[in-house]
């Protein structure tokens, strides 16, 4: 695969990674994101199923083009297996998290400034996850999508960083980059 990004191609051990994230996104949505759905009726847990997956997998395959494979292979997997229009507004915000990701050279945690810039990515992406979401396959309007559908959806964005910080903290920590040939 010849995707290029700011550091390169995608190399074999980045496609495996993107393969495995991706699964990792499916199988979140399927479960994780409708059982936050039945209990709270809010979409919260769909983001997080979303941006988490989307966050590690920018911090260890540090390339354009990852999420956005990521979240369109798992969004169109999970519209086929579950029949889930909504998928469309979490491939959208992949696509568009990705390319913000771009100011940051898909290197979320060098420095302070990377880890504010990332948490307002990902807020963004999940808000206009939520507008899309909310536009096309809700029936409150385009205000309510602007405002409480979306405001749900930003901070499920904001949860998806607040975990995935520490979770990368302790890849990190067990040298998980070392999969790649990086310290």
């Amino acid at each position: 695969m010849n995707v290029q990004s700011n550091r390169g191609f995608l190399k074999t051990v980045d496609v495996a990674l993107i393969g495995v994230f991706s699964a990792m996104w499916i199988v979140l949505h399927l479960y994780f994101g409708p059982l936050g759905f039945q209990l709270l009726h809010l979409p919260i847990f769909c983001d997080i199923s979303a941006f988490l997956t989307l966050i590690i997998a920018v911090w260890i395959i540090g390339k354009f083009g990852g999420a956005s494979t990521i979240g369109i292979i798992g969004s169109l997997i999970v519209l086929g297996i579950r029949s889930a229009p909504f998928q469309i507004g979490f491939l959208v915000s992949a696509i568009i998290f990705d390319v913000l990701c771009l100011a940051i050279r898909h290197k979320p945690l060098k420095g302070t400034i990377n880890v504010l810039a990332l948490s307002l990515f990902t807020i963004i992406s999940a808000y206009i996850a939520g507008i899309i979401i909310g536009v096309l396959f809700m029936t409150g309007g385009v205000y309510w999508a602007l405002t409480f559908w979306g405001g749900w959806h930003a901070f499920g964005g904001l949860l998806s960083v607040i975990i995935a910080l520490p979770i990368i903290g302790a890849l990190e920590k067990a040298g998980v980059r070392t999969l790649k040939g990086e310290t």
